[in-house]
């Protein structure tokens, strides 16, 4: 019996995804022989592998599990960012979202000597995630007039919150001293570094909305790419779902960010991989943007810790040196296809 398509794309995806997961687990500046990886995982390591156990469950396990679920949450919310405004050269970036969390995470970073409430990596990590998606709740409020919300105004009123926010920041950044400048800098790259298992039970709920969501949002974004008369003939509550829609990729953005910075690419270039493989059905389109983007994220903080071992490269780094070239051969390709239709 021959099995569909995209059953097996699936089951290739997950291979590919628990292979880079292992890889990430034995490769670094401490290197663990694969076959010890079993008996680490399930707690029976000898004397001889305690190093080993110390090095894969405080430092790599958490920095996995926050690449595979961020990945792919960023993979998703381009996917869905790009069926809402039906342009395949959107992000969620665009509207502001990072932006409006990068601006946050900076007040705490150059400000944080001065106000004690700002201090820590805690304090950054909320001021980031309620950068984003306070400004997903700002963008959303300007674009929306008597319970209707533009699509063209909810772009434009991102972009212009982006330039504000990135304004404040360069000031910020003017303000800083050398050690602050440092770490914002930093930040601004992106980086798992920080991974923790004390972080992870705050952001993973958020991060894995895609898989909570996947079942009801591919018909109506499938519904939503014929146009909003159209998808709202076919029964499809148009103005719930858009905000459905920006609700979930802000939660996700702004929780990215405020636990790994800002990196780049990722949900603009996965979707376009997706819909080589797979076509535009949103209904596959969307979780195997999720699988996808776990997969290339595992993969580049894999590259982030060796290439440069034992120093670490911002993540952010290996996205835009792998995403970039990716996206202007799009282009090329695509030239005169792209449109807003």
């Amino acid at each position: 019996m021959k099995l569909p398509a995209h059953i097996l794309i699936a089951v290739l995806g997950t291979s590919i995804l628990v292979a880079a997961a292992v890889t990430s687990m034995c490769i670094g500046a401490f290197s663990i022989p694969v076959e010890w990886i079993p008996g680490l995982l399930f707690g029976e390591a000898t004397d001889e592998q305690g190093m080993a156990s110390q090095v894969l469950w405080a430092i790599r396990l958490p920095r996995i599990l926050l690449g595979m679920f961020l990945g792919g949450a960023l993979g998703f919310s381009g996917a869905i960012m790009q069926g809402l405004f039906r342009n395949p050269i959107v992000d969620p970036g665009l509207i502001g979202i990072s932006s409006g969390a990068a601006l946050l995470a900076a007040i705490s970073i150059v400000l944080g000597a001065q106000f004690p409430l700002l201090q820590g990596n805690a304090a950054l990590s909320i001021a980031a995630f309620l950068g984003g998606t306070g400004t997903c709740f700002l963008v959303y409020v300007i674009s929306t007039r008597s319970g209707r919300t533009n699509i063209a105004t909810l772009l434009l009123s991102g972009v212009a919150i982006m330039a504000l926010a990135e304004a404040f920041i360069g000031f910020l950044t003017f303000l800083a001293d050398d050690d602050e400048l440092r770490d914002l800098t930093f930040w601004r790259m992106g980086s798992l570094s920080g991974a923790t298992w004390q972080k992870l039970p705050y952001v993973l709920p958020v991060l894995a909305l895609p898989i909570l969501t996947f079942p009801f949002l591919g018909k109506g974004l499938n519904a939503l790419s014929l146009g909003e008369r159209e998808a709202a003939h076919l029964g499809l509550p148009v103005e719930r779902f858009k905000q459905g829609l920006v609700v979930i990729s802000g939660l996700c953005v702004g929780a990215g960010v405020a636990v790994a910075g800002i990196i780049v690419f990722v949900g603009l270039v996965i979707p376009h991989l997706v819909r080589l493989a797979t076509g535009p059905d949103h209904r596959t389109l969307l979780p195997y943007s999720f699988l996808l983007g776990a997969i290339v994220l595992t993969l580049a903080d894999l590259l982030a810790r060796t290439v440069v071992a034992p120093a670490e490269l911002p993540i952010g780094i290996i996205t835009a040196f792998l995403g970039a070239p990716f996206f202007l051969y799009l282009i090329q390709r695509k030239k005169g296809e792209l449109s807003w239709a």
